[in-house]
């Protein structure tokens, strides 16, 4: 599993929004609260992506804590929308840099906290439904990387909540007993699922964030139940079943 977290605020340095709170995404790291029996740190590499003049991005194979990256590069890159995810890779996965969320396409970002059961014979007959020059440009052979493909291909002809609903059918009929936590962001909103897997959210007038897991103790977190979908922005939140 991994730990991933979509940010939109106030302008912040995106080492900021990583190490915000007490129970930060870089501790998640090294010290998750609630994994749900996805393994017990979150070591394999991290990732973040960030909205400006364009989209930009930065992914590392080591893990967050021994990238210099961290307080040399990305405390100087402000944005006021970040996506963020550590991660902890599924047995036989690679630990590769392409492999690490977050997945970038145009505007849109995306990471995935969870993991598609039966992998990959599972997924024989839903990646038969892509263009071939989709397969072709997978970033990594992970599930990961693929979920991105089938989100991104659904996105050309639907809004991003039907694109997730449409992808969180077919891999759950495909692939019973995954786990599904999907977050996507374009820079003014951001979607999320809950799918066997954790996810809170933090919304008021000046924020919204998305997490798998609240950073701080501040009491207007919102837990979200299994097997729904999350829209959020600042000032609005709207969570609806799948």
């Amino acid at each position: 599993m991994c730990r991933h977290l979509g940010y939109i605020g106030p302008t912040r340095s995106v080492r900021e929004v990583i190490t915000a709170g007490e129970f930060s995404l870089l501790r998640q790291s090294w010290d998750p609260r609630d994994m749900r029996g996805g393994g017990s740190i979150n070591a394999d590499g991290f990732g973040a992506a960030w909205w400006g003049s364009t989209l930009s991005r930065y992914r590392s194979a080591m893990p967050i804590w021994s990238d210099p990256a961290l307080p040399e590069m990305l405390s100087k890159v402000r944005s006021h929308a970040v996506l963020a995810a550590v991660r902890s890779a599924t047995v036989g996965m690679p630990v590769e840099r392409s492999a690490c969320a977050p997945f970038v396409s145009k505007h849109w970002a995306f990471s995935l906290n969870g993991r598609i059961a039966g992998w990959p014979e599972s997924m024989v007959e839903p990646a038969g439904r892509l263009p071939m020059v989709d397969l072709l440009g997978l970033e990594a052979p992970t599930d990961a990387a693929l979920l991105w493909m089938l989100v991104r291909n659904a996105l050309r002809d639907n809004s991003p909540e039907l694109a997730l609903m449409q992808v969180s059918t077919l891999v759950t009929e495909a692939a019973p007993g995954s786990k599904l936590n999907m977050l996507l962001g374009d820079g003014r909103q951001l979607w999320a699922t809950t799918w066997e897997h954790a996810l809170s959210t933090l919304v008021d007038d000046d924020r919204a964030v998305i997490s798998s897991e609240p950073y701080d103790r501040n009491h207007e977190w919102k837990e979200i139940p299994d097997g729904h979908l999350v829209t959020a922005r600042p000032g609005h939140l709207i969570s609806t079943p799948l």
